[in-house]
């Protein structure tokens, strides 16, 4: 069966679940939120008022996921999108999973008329950076900061 991608849908919830802890906790090392948060904010996408998510399927299986929220850009004095995530499952990395979820969110991104899509990656994952400037992406003169 070819490669779906698809907004994410209620009958998703088990295995996004897993999804996002493999992203959380396991590529990330960050705590385990407790199961009521993620099904909390899997619930708030899904409404598609703030964000929406995008997840990657073949064969009744969910291989990746992606997230935009919607913000809006003062400068721009637009409305605009944030991709929070793109994650795929290690044994389907390199296989175009991550570009055609990348893809989707650009696509959304330009035919709902948002003025700009932006991202952040950590430091130290090259390949992300790898990956985001082969889809044309640019580092900005921006710096990101958190408490």
């Amino acid at each position: 069966m070819p490669l779906i991608i698809r907004t994410a849908e209620k009958d998703d919830l088990n295995q996004l679940t897993d999804l996002m802890y493999q992203y959380i906790v396991d590529f990330y090392k960050r705590p385990k939120p407790p199961i009521e948060n993620i099904h909390r904010l899997i619930e708030t996408l899904l409404q598609k008022k703030k964000g929406i998510q995008f997840i990657a399927e073949e064969d009744g299986r969910l291989l990746g996921f992606s997230t935009l929220y919607f913000s809006f850009s003062t400068t721009k004095a637009d409305k605009i999108t944030i991709m929070n995530d793109l994650f795929v499952v290690e044994n389907a990395r390199g296989t175009g999973v991550g570009q055609e979820l990348f893809k989707q969110c650009e696509k959304y991104t330009k035919e709902n008329e948002y003025a700009h899509m932006g991202w952040v990656t950590a430091t130290d994952n090259y390949n992300a950076q790898r990956f985001y400037e082969k889809m044309g992406g640019s580092q900005s003169n921006w710096l990101n900061y958190s408490i």
